[in-house]
């Protein structure tokens, strides 16, 4: 495969979107992401807060430990650690950089009451939905079908993005229809290093510390 090709220069960008470092479980990273984008909206901590999510996501969510939280589990423990420790522009490693004390604020936080919970009814296996209320304001924040796709985000009146309701349970920025077995094994055997080696270095590090 030639690197002049369209195939070659999609095939790079996939692998790009694909091996994205993620800090855990996806789901419940995803959902502290969502809390964080919100949060940074709202400029402050929200005296109230709705969280509603697929089914998929409240399942895979309920049983996995989520990262730099002292080993809690649930969709309110990763809403908290979102929206006390979150940085959204760290994308899946929002709550990476936690803090001993933020750990604790977290725990009393998801325990307050404040989290109420409840289920999508959109019909897509990846959907995250959370309202934020501190005083007259409001933050809306939706990710749907994959971790970072912010597809919906509104302050108050003012919508911030609207990319309309997703059309099936993929969203990617690249072309995935070009995929066949023929073309991933040529372009692996044919592929330059120098253009993945960026990625490639990073999964191979991330591997050998786990």
């Amino acid at each position: 495969m030639k690197k002049t090709e369209v195939c070659y220069k999609t095939f790079v960008e996939i692998l790009k979107e694909e091996l994205v470092p993620a800090m855990g479980c996806t789901e419940p990273i995803a959902v502290a992401f969502a809390a964080a984008k919100a949060r940074e909206v709202l400029g402050r901590m929200p005296e109230r807060v709705e969280l509603d999510c697929s089914g998929n996501i409240i399942k895979n969510v309920k049983s996995v430990v989520v990262p730099n939280t002292n080993g809690e589990k649930g969709l309110k423990i990763a809403t908290a650690a979102g929206l006390i420790a979150g940085k959204a522009e760290k994308e899946l490693e929002v709550i990476s950089e936690a803090t001993e004390e933020q750990k604790k604020q977290m725990k009393e936080f998801a325990e307050s009451g404040v989290i109420k919970l409840g289920v999508t009814t959109s019909g897509l296996k990846f959907d995250i939905l959370i309202k934020l209320y501190a005083g007259e304001d409001t933050v809306v924040c939706r990710v749907a079908v994959n971790h970072t796709n912010i597809v919906y985000l509104a302050k108050n009146d003012e919508v911030l993005i609207d990319r309309g309701e997703p059309a099936g349970n993929t969203a990617w920025n690249t072309d995935r229809s070009l995929l066949n077995v023929e073309d991933i094994v040529d372009f692996a055997n044919t592929v330059d290093l120098d253009d993945v080696r960026e990625i490639l270095d990073r999964q191979i590090e991330y591997n050998m510390a786990i």
